[in-house]
């Protein structure tokens, strides 16, 4: 049951890392691959229908930890309550923007809420997961700077996948530009672990860039999902030995009667969450495009 709910919750944590990566990278790069407010519109509209579903998985990753784990949460979100506050504020800002942005007559300060909303939450947790790993201040920050810039990646992939025109052009430059700061990163990072798939995921990245290249979209975003999974895969093998430094995973577990009582709710709920939000993304599977002007 504890191997059975740690690879639960790296499931769950892995979900919001490769889904609210592209709402990140979107939320950043959509002022600067959009040339008016229609553009933006199209760029933002490509995750209006489900970036508060890619939420829904942090919650769940973090609620799982909480019943399954109650030590490794409590010491990991104690020991890093002031970036994790910078989380959520970042949230807070960014789901007001994306919220308020059509509602109010200058829509300039919900822009930029978005984007301080989108890089703070995408730097932080490479921060906090790094520390956890290695310890150190240089690690935090090199681990900010990957998530940073995978999220940048992983959202112009995104953004050419799913528009057309010029938000499609200029997203896919904006992911060739990208990639030259992603794959320096990366080797510097992912080197640093020495794990196969740590060491794996930067060929995908390296493959995701020459997709981009060749033009095809959807590609390049399996092989960035395919990339952050085997990031996710390295960084949780790492921490199953020690959740926390002189925590093991044993003694961070609930006891026997409790995970077995989650297994049964996860059992039940799980199936109609993914069902649902797989639902949502096959209904809003079309490119967006830029709305006529009467």
């Amino acid at each position: 049951m504890i191997d059975l709910w740690f690879v639960i919750i790296a499931f769950l944590w892995t979900g919001y890392f490769v889904l609210e990566g592209f709402d990140f990278g979107v939320g950043l790069l959509a002022p600067f691959v959009s040339a008016d407010g229609e553009e933006q519109r199209q760029s933002l509209e490509t995750i209006g229908p489900v970036w508060d579903g890619n939420e829904v998985w942090l919650i769940t990753a973090v609620g799982a930890m909480f019943a399954a784990f109650p030590a490794w949460y409590a010491g990991m979100f104690s020991g890093f309550y002031l970036p994790v506050v910078l989380v959520l504020v970042g949230l807070i800002v960014r789901g007001v923007g994306l919220e308020w942005r059509g509602k109010v007559a200058n829509p300039a300060w919900c822009d930029l809420g978005i984007v301080i909303g989108s890089a703070l939450p995408a730097f932080v947790w490479g921060t906090i997961f790094a520390d956890l790993l290695f310890g150190s201040a240089e690690a935090a920050l090199l681990g900010g700077a990957f998530t940073l810039a995978v999220c940048l990646l992983h959202g112009a992939v995104f953004l050419a996948l799913r528009t057309e025109g010029p938000v499609r052009r200029r997203a896919r430059t904006a992911a060739l530009a990208a990639s030259v700061v992603v794959l320096p990163v990366a080797v510097v990072a992912l080197s640093s672990m020495g794990s196969l798939p740590a060491l794996a995921a930067m060929g995908v990245l390296a493959a995701a860039t020459v997709l981009v290249f060749l033009r095809k979209e959807g590609w390049a975003f399996t092989a960035m999902t395919v990339a952050i999974v085997l990031v996710s895969v390295a960084v949780f093998s790492q921490l199953r030995g020690a959740p926390l430094p002189g925590l093991t995973l044993a003694e961070a577990a609930s006891g026997p009667y409790t995970l077995t009582m989650l297994t049964w709710i996860g059992l039940i709920a799980l199936p109609f969450v993914l069902g649902y939000q797989g639902w949502t993304y096959w209904v809003f599977r079309k490119r967006v495009q830029v709305a006529v002007r009467s």
